[in-house]
């Protein structure tokens, strides 16, 4: 600290977690508050829980968490990372201690009742096939659905299911409503359901057993789910996680590049990975308004394209949007504005209707 301190003003601390996660973060916490520092990355092997709550906070005492590295990293890792720091704006801010961090995510207790108590419920958004406004699959996404709070979206709780080491409990509670609500429809095809992974779930092949598991309990193929992996958690993946995702591949379950032109995902990784989807983060398309905007969705579906690879548009928001994506010839999309997340009992109601495919051509 005292070092810091003399040089002054720092831009960027690489902070190792080896066997000193606990005391690294109080380091940090005091470097925050004092405003010494701008931006952190962190480096070190650290536990999956602590892992996974470090990146859904997104930054100690308010300085930002570029990222954090297997040790030892690679330069190439640490350049990739140091692109993000933006310098300009994180000191003479007023920020909270990580202390103050952890004690606004709820309580462990109140979250352990609800899980018992399954509190925690899948909401369903359509994905559509935009050329003849066709049901293509639902992504599945948490909510919790509190008794006196009311329902509560993932930025509200999944730091603290994280920091809990409580996620993987979420996440079964989750496939199993989703296995279950497939079970009660009455569709001329099987209907996909897509769910969130975060990268850092696979360490260990528990979870990969417990969707096999699942699957054949509720009589199902492994082909009807997809799972959305993070951009920027598919960057370094240690020798364990990629054997996982590749046995999910074998299972016949689709996997799918989330947010995809946020971060600083390799390229080659696309063609490595057996990745079969790639879904564009919701940035890229929010101005769509002059040739730059579309280039970028262009070149994204030529990659696509020539990678044998599905390509999805989230964050549809309004019409006119809408109408610029098909012109364009995109394939698949969700959004606002073609149908927001549900409960399943509406999802039901939803699908239940025999003119819900002209639900996209009544927006148009």
């Amino acid at each position: 600290m005292d070092q810091i301190t003399q040089a002054g003003d720092v831009g960027v601390i690489i902070c190792s977690l080896d066997h000193k996660g606990l005391e690294s973060l109080d380091f940090l916490g005091r470097a925050g508050e004092k405003q010494l520092v701008r931006a952190v990355v962190l480096c070190g092997e650290c536990s999956a829980d602590l892992h996974r709550a470090l990146e859904s906070l997104g930054s100690l005492s308010g300085l930002p968490i570029l990222g954090i590295l297997s040790a030892p990293f690679k330069l190439r890792s640490l350049y990739d990372l140091l692109l993000r720091y933006e310098p300009r704006g994180a000191i003479g801010q007023s920020h909270a201690a990580p202390q103050a961090v952890l004690s606004m995510l709820p309580n462990e207790v109140e979250i352990r009742r609800s899980l018992a108590l399954g509190h925690f419920r899948g909401w369903y958004q359509p994905k559509f096939l935009l050329a003849d406004a066709s049901l293509a699959g639902v992504e599945v996404l948490a909510r919790w659905e509190h008794p006196r709070k009311g329902v509560l979206l993932p930025k509200d709780f999944l730091a603290a299911m994280v920091a809990y080491d409580l996620i993987d409990e979420m996440f079964k509670q989750l496939l199993d409503q989703g296995l279950m609500l497939l079970q009660t429809l009455n569709q001329p095809t099987q209907l996909g359901l897509a769910f969130n992974l975060h990268i850092s779930q696979l360490i260990k092949r528990e979870l990969v057993e417990h969707i096999q598991t699942s699957l054949k309990r509720h009589g199902f193929a492994g082909s009807i789910l997809t799972f959305e992996l993070a951009e920027n958690g598919l960057s370094d993946l240690c020798p364990a996680t990629r054997d996982h995702l590749f046995e999910l591949h074998k299972m016949g379950c689709n996997l799918s590049v989330d947010n995809f032109g946020s971060g600083f995902f390799s390229l080659s990784l696309l063609s490595q990975l057996p990745l079969s989807q790639i879904k564009l983060d919701a940035s890229i398309i929010e101005g769509i308004k002059d040739t730059h905007d579309h280039s970028l969705i262009s070149c994204a579906q030529a990659l696509a394209h020539a990678l044998g690879k599905s390509l999805v548009i989230e964050g549809i928001s309004n019409r006119s949007m809408l109408e610029r994506l098909i012109n364009m010839g995109c394939t698949f999309g969700q959004g606002y504005y073609l149908a927001r997340p549900m409960t399943g009992l509406d999802f039901k109601s939803w699908l239940s209707q025999e003119n819900f495919e002209n639900h996209l051509r009544r927006n148009r």
